[in-house]
């Protein structure tokens, strides 16, 4: 699969901070129904709003696979790395992808070996994939000059897990990589949270994986929040029930969404979604006894 051609990234201003998209890969329509299998398109039907920028006509799930990118405190950060490039993955949207996902960070402003940070929500294979790149046959850190980072309660969870075969796969080629080399640090983020920069900040949000994370903007007064994959899809907000087929603890992941939401609901907070369908950005309001996305397009 191959993507058209780099073009500049879409990007939001927080405070001082410009905030970059950096698109991979629309994922394919059966995405959402096997992902959120309760967001049936009757459930879909429900929330009008979705139409036309997260739902399609027929009320099937939009999703797709980036990541952002930004500087703060003179340190060029990029949160999350996608599927990646000629990777063996079970899921036949993952397979073998080949996009120009370096060249649209490298448009955008980021040379990959300008890249001083890698913030890595969780270690699944659509938020690690680019972590490496096969230089002469070797699975080789991307970003050469980076720290990459994650929870430490992620990496160790994963560490004791019954892995199967293609997630044994995804980490030969995606973490273990760059463990060996050296550039992987792992951070204890508290219930509080814990700032990693000056403005910058990770936030424990558990469930989809018992160490995920959800990664905190502040400059000038003004904060954007980067969801990883604690919200899928736009679906969640108007019913936070609804959870992914592979939430390691579905109702830990229900219960973050549900205190997650309702921090940011009426706030100026911008939210960011790591799958969510352009124009990707937006606020969190209060619809009935949940909650609707008010869409930000980026400038």
């Amino acid at each position: 699969m191959r993507t058209s051609p780099a073009a500049t990234a879409p990007s939001w201003t927080v405070g001082d901070v410009t905030v970059h998209r950096v698109d991979e890969v629309v994922l394919p329509p059966a995405t959402g129904p096997w992902l959120l299998p309760d967001a049936t398109p009757e459930v879909v039907a429900g929330q009008d709003w979705l139409q036309p920028h997260f739902a399609d006509h027929e009320n099937i799930l939009r999703l797709d696979s980036h990541s952002f990118a930004f500087v703060v405190d003179g340190q060029r950060v990029l949160v999350d790395t996608g599927i990646g490039n000629g990777k063996e993955r079970a899921n036949p949207a993952w397979h073998n992808l080949q996009t120009d996902f370096l060249e649209r960070l490298t448009a955008g402003g980021f040379p990959p070996d300008s890249v001083d940070l890698v913030v890595l929500t969780h270690l699944h294979a659509d938020h690690v994939g680019w972590n490496t790149q096969d230089v002469n046959g070797e699975w080789t850190p991307a970003f050469p000059s980076a720290r990459y980072l994650t929870s430490r309660t992620e990496r160790e969870f994963w560490t004791t897990y019954d892995m199967d075969v293609a997630r044994e796969q995804m980490f030969r080629d995606s973490v273990i990589p760059v463990e060996q080399a050296g550039l992987l640090d792992l951070v204890d983020v508290p219930a509080e949270g814990v700032e990693i920069a000056p403005g910058l900040r990770l936030a424990p949000t558990p469930g989809h994986t018992p160490g995920h994370v959800a990664v905190e903007l502040t400059s000038g007064g003004e904060t954007a929040l980067i969801t990883g994959d604690c919200i899928h899809h736009p679906i969640q907000l108007a019913h936070p029930a609804i959870g992914a087929c592979v939430d390691i603890d579905p109702r830990q992941s229900e219960v973050t969404r549900r205190e997650l939401l309702g921090s940011l609901a009426g706030t100026d907070t911008l939210v960011l979604g790591t799958h969510f369908a352009p124009p990707t950005g937006g606020r969190v309001i209060t619809q009935g006894d949940a909650y609707r996305l008010l869409p930000v397009p980026p400038a």
